[in-house]
């Protein structure tokens, strides 16, 4: 059966997608099976991709960079029952094989809601209804030799397996601590997967930044030099779901113009951009070294991002030192919740006593509490009078310029490259992490260097300082 015939059968798709309000996404599932458009249908097409026609043949990747609430993740699922349900895979299958069809988003709970809709297609269409032969919540399987199952945004789980096709859902706001760039990684993992049965990748996202596979995808890919087996399709809230009222949208533009034509208008934002690239942090790494000792002749500063040990942020310290005009992170560490701040206290303690620290500066998270927990062993705890967006602006002319020399942390790293730097409506600029994200690490060191180089007066090493030290070797010995 093919995709028009399944759409118009009001035993299969008919009630799913109906009417005027669902044409554009009727347009775009027809014609990522490569099925002809019609004249009207074409124009559509246009409108959304750039391109007078369709590819004539199935896609291998469509990208739907459609604003919120414009009906992605319902055209998705009817996208992904179709492929499941009926398209035959056995010729591509190993006897005895089964294939899966992963609906991939940030979280499990995202993903159960797309799973939600295929759950009521099946449930509601008799004919596919007979197909289930098994189902959790978090998988459907079917007679088609078909596993639908939901993945958390991970490259290393997605890997292996064969694949009939792949939901990437809200692909532009995928997050992780432990990768800059991780939608690159995870569909890159996914890609050969599909390869076997020659399935196709489907992304759908709300637009972002000018960063990431999305906004990669669009400007490759968009309009009629883009591969032909690939669809990029780009459109308002509006144009995919002419039924939401219209006061909603202009209820969001009159209260954030920069979000609202991202999260409506399907528009990419202009004010946020990334704040400093991979390539000038990995430059800034020695790889392979992971801490430095303490040298008795070298003074040092520590920083340290509070928190109360309940929540979702980690506790962290970091410590550094000057040589001249380079900012050395010597060690980092991070406690993660659930912790009692009295322990992870102690513990820091213990780590400055061994490089003869007796004051640490952090912000104001806590109030007196933190202070006093600092105090009790003897630890001066000073409030930073620099917020942490400031203190990121001041770190990033020494990662520029290679005057931080930064431990290989893989975490530290990842934060740095995915914090953000917005614009506000009036003009003023801040730095921070992504929504959802975390920046607790990079915070620390950001603090530790930047205090190291100008937040108060250093030590200039010197020759005689190192030849009258206690641990012989020079002060960026590895450990």
């Amino acid at each position: 059966m093919t995709m028009r015939s399944a759409l118009q059968n009001s035993d299969i798709f008919g009630s799913i997608l109906p009417g005027e309000s669902w044409a554009s996404w009727r347009v775009l599932l027809i014609a990522a099976m490569g099925e002809r458009l019609k004249p009207s249908e074409r124009a559509i097409f246009e409108s959304l991709t750039g391109r007078p026609r369709g590819p004539q043949e199935r896609v291998e990747e469509l990208w739907a960079i459609i604003g919120r609430r414009g009906g992605k993740t319902r055209a998705v699922a009817v996208l992904a029952a179709y492929l499941a349900a009926l398209v035959d895979w056995s010729d591509q299958l190993a006897p005895g094989e089964r294939a899966s069809l992963p609906i991939i988003s940030a979280s499990l709970a995202q993903a159960s809601k797309a799973l939600q809709y295929l759950d009521g297609i099946f449930d509601g269409v008799p004919a596919l209804k007979k197909l289930v032969t098994a189902q959790t919540a978090e998988t459907i399987s079917l007679a088609t030799r078909v596993d639908i199952e939901c993945r958390p945004a991970s490259f290393r789980t997605i890997r292996g397996g064969t694949f009939v096709a792949c939901i990437a859902d809200e692909v532009a706001f995928w997050r992780s601590d432990s990768s800059a760039n991780p939608d690159v990684e995870i569909l890159n993992a996914v890609r050969p997967s599909l390869a076997t049965t020659g399935g196709m990748l489907a992304c759908i996202s709300s637009p972002y930044a000018q960063k990431g596979e999305l906004h990669s995808a669009f400007k490759r890919d968009f309009g009629p030099n883009g591969d032909p087996l690939i669809i990029v399709a780009k459109a308002a809230t509006c144009t995919m779901n002419p039924t939401l009222p219209q006061r909603v949208i202009d209820r969001a533009y009159a209260t954030d113009a920069a979000s609202a034509s991202a999260e409506y208008g399907g528009d990419f934002r202009t004010d946020v951009e990334s704040f400093v690239s991979q390539d000038v942090v990995n430059s800034c790494v020695e790889t392979g070294c992971y801490e430095r000792p303490p040298l008795a002749a070298v003074r040092y500063t520590a920083f340290i991002d509070p928190a109360g040990g309940s929540g979702q942020d980690s506790m962290t310290i970091a410590i550094a030192h000057r040589e001249g005009d380079i900012a050395y992170l010597d060690c980092l560490r991070e406690v993660k919740p659930p912790f009692s701040p009295d322990a992870v206290v102690s513990d820091f303690h213990s780590v400055m006593a061994a490089y003869h620290i007796h004051s640490v500066t952090g912000d104001r998270w806590g109030g007196e509490f933190v202070q006093e927990q600092f105090k009790k062993r003897g630890i001066r705890y000073e409030t930073s009078e620099k917020p942490k967006s400031d203190i990121y602006k001041e770190l990033l002319p020494l990662l520029n310029s290679r005057r931080a020399d930064l431990i290989d942390h893989q975490k530290m790293i990842s934060q740095l490259c995915n914090l953000e730097r917005k614009t506000a409506r009036g003009g003023r600029d801040s730095i921070d992490h992504p929504t959802g994200a975390h920046d607790d690490v990079a915070n620390a060191a950001a603090g530790a260097l930047v205090f190291a180089t100008g937040g108060r007066r250093m030590m200039t090493i010197t020759p005689e300082m190192l030849r009258r030290a206690s641990m012989p070797g020079p002060a960026t010995r590895r450990f």
